[in-house]
């Protein structure tokens, strides 16, 4: 049984990625940490709590996360996922509520309570992560491997000429989780663009019943129309979803294992991922797997068993 704390700042894809967790009997879905991106932090855990509902899961602890990136202003991504962050679909479940600890703090602890057997997937600004590293400085020690929907080391940004938006939104928390030494595993766009949900894998979400196919094809509307309109094709790139499927099926993806850090300074490159392929380079921080190559059929079948619940 893989037990994986999710770390997210729930718009659409987010929100695809739990309730693909959700639909795979070998995962334990431990807890659920939020933080800014796609939406403010509070309001992401709203929206997750809402998808743990629909999911008929509302045992599973949500805790709030950080409101702010960790040297920069606050941005939130509102124009991919809609201001409510699932595309017009957010519905607060005002009875429910966030547990009285941050994200970090719920990780550090339950990392300390589960020691070498939790798997932690990122799909947002790694701002969580950075501060949970900051509490517990032997986090790495004790968790078992991270897996991050984040960056892009061939592929162009999606938010600027060079970065992708999770490492932008807060590059120095994602300097220090990438330079922090522990088994991860990084899930950029170089492999996530080419794992297209085209429109029949949409019509298979429509046709399917239960509550968890309805609302992902709800949510999906508005994530559909945007790619639409900014890459002039029918689907979707299924970014975090890809994270998610890879920490159940590593084996679906070519990974090279590489020296990666983080722009910091640059007027144009912020949040550009710097990979240094020199033959005989030294090594300069850890070694990360860097998703290189993926099976986009193999992964969109994953994918939608699991939403579907067809394991």
């Amino acid at each position: 049984m893989a037990k994986i704390i999710f770390d997210g700042d729930y718009g659409i894809d987010d929100a695809l990625a739990t309730l693909f967790l959700l639909g795979r009997d070998e995962v334990e879905l431990v807890a659920v940490g939020t933080v800014h991106g796609n939406a403010p932090a509070d309001a992401a855990a709203a929206n997750a709590l809402q998808v743990l509902d629909v999911a008929g899961r509302r045992d599973i602890p949500v805790a709030v996360g950080a409101q702010r990136p960790l040297a920069q202003p606050l941005d939130i991504s509102a124009l991919v996922h809609g201001e409510d962050g699932l595309g017009g679909h957010a519905s607060p479940m005002s009875e429910l509520r966030p547990e009285p600890v941050s994200a970090a703090e719920q990780l550090v602890r339950i990392a300390r309570e589960l020691p070498g057997e939790c798997t932690v997937v990122a799909t947002g600004p790694l701002t969580n992560l950075a501060l949970a590293l900051l509490l517990e400085p032997r986090l790495p020690e004790v968790v078992r491997n991270v897996v991050i929907m984040g960056g892009t080391t061939r592929e162009p940004g999606n938010i600027s000429p060079f970065a992708e938006a999770n490492i932008w939104h807060d590059p120095e928390a994602a300097a220090l989780v990438l330079g922090a030494g522990w088994p991860l595993t990084l899930v950029g766009l170089d492999v996530t663009m080419r794992t297209w949900l085209d429109q029949s894998d949409v019509d298979r979400i429509a046709a399917a019943p239960g509550r968890k196919a309805e609302f992902a094809h709800a949510i999906l509307q508005h994530y559909l129309q945007f790619y639409r309109g900014r890459h002039a094709r029918p689907g979707c790139p299924l970014h975090d979803p890809s994270a998610a499927v890879l920490a159940v099926r590593p084996d679906l993806a070519r990974c090279e294992k590489t020296p990666v850090r983080v722009e910091l300074r640059g007027e144009h490159t912020r949040g550009m991922l710097v990979v240094d392929r020199r033959e005989f380079a030294e090594p300069e921080g850890p070694l990360i797997d860097v998703a290189a190559e993926i099976d986009r059929d193999g992964l969109v079948t994953e994918f939608l068993a699991g939403l579907l619940e067809l394991v």
